[in-house]
């Protein structure tokens, strides 16, 4: 809560106005104080609390009605349940060969664009982000007549299965919304991965990213606009990642 978050558990410090600009700079923990070579037991409690909502992150699954909702197509990875996905990450880059077979007979080919949602390791991310932002950018898309693709959902998702959707439906610009790996500062953070011509063949240096979408750090009618202006340079540049100088 922001009311903890911004108290100051120093004792008797030199600036306390200092220590307040301080903390309102950024989610560290700054200002915490000590007892002994101890945290504080506000700080410890706090802490774990912060610790719990991480791993809740990791564990909540998406509420795939939304994705019903908004029509998307929906897949799965190698990995079978959540345990697996979090032990072996290997898995939740590949697709059987039926389900990419699926994929290239069910789905729109050699789109403008095409948009993926991966649940990640962060479900709250996805329930609390996607709705807003996919709305942006769908009014964004059909503003600049871009041929956009069938919306398509990964369970179980790791990055990299944007490459293997992009090279089976031969995609332009891939746009993958992923849950950010969670710290300890929110749960609902949410990353977009982006990449022209997105192939397995390529290094991981070929996406453009914008991380940190949640309300309190890029809030995600804002960054829906921000990934049409990016997809336009890309589609323009032919080319992202390190590649592209911007």
């Amino acid at each position: 809560m922001p009311e903890v978050k911004d108290k100051v558990l120093i004792d008797n410090p030199k600036s306390l106005e200092l220590v307040k600009r301080l903390k309102k700079a950024t989610n560290a923990r700054l200002g915490v104080g000590r007892a002994g070579d101890r945290f504080k037991t506000e700080t410890l409690l706090k802490f774990r609390a912060d610790h719990a909502i991480a791993q809740d992150a990791v564990w909540t699954e998406i509420d795939e009605s939304l994705v019903d909702e908004m029509g998307f197509y929906k897949v799965q990875t190698m990995v079978n349940n959540k345990e697996e996905y979090v032990r072996r990450p290997d898995l939740g880059r590949i697709f059987s060969e039926e389900s990419t077979e699926a994929i290239k007979r069910d789905c729109i080919h050699q789109p403008d664009v095409q948009i993926i949602v991966a649940d990640g390791l962060s479900g709250f991310a996805i329930n609390a982000n996607l709705k807003d932002m996919y709305a942006i950018m769908m009014d964004g898309f059909r503003e600049k007549k871009y041929k956009v693709g069938t919306p398509i959902f990964v369970r179980y998702s790791r990055v990299a299965t944007m490459d293997r959707i992009s090279e089976a439906l031969g995609a332009k610009v891939t746009i993958q919304l992923i849950g950010e790996r969670p710290g300890l500062a929110t749960g609902e953070s949410m990353s977009v991965y982006m990449a022209y011509e997105s192939s397995p063949k390529k290094p991981e240096s070929q996406r453009t990213v914008v991380s940190n979408i949640y309300s309190n750090g890029i809030p995600p009618i804002e960054a829906g606009a921000q990934v049409v202006h990016l997809t336009e340079i890309l589609m323009r540049e032919k080319k992202s990642g390190v590649e592209l100088k911007i």
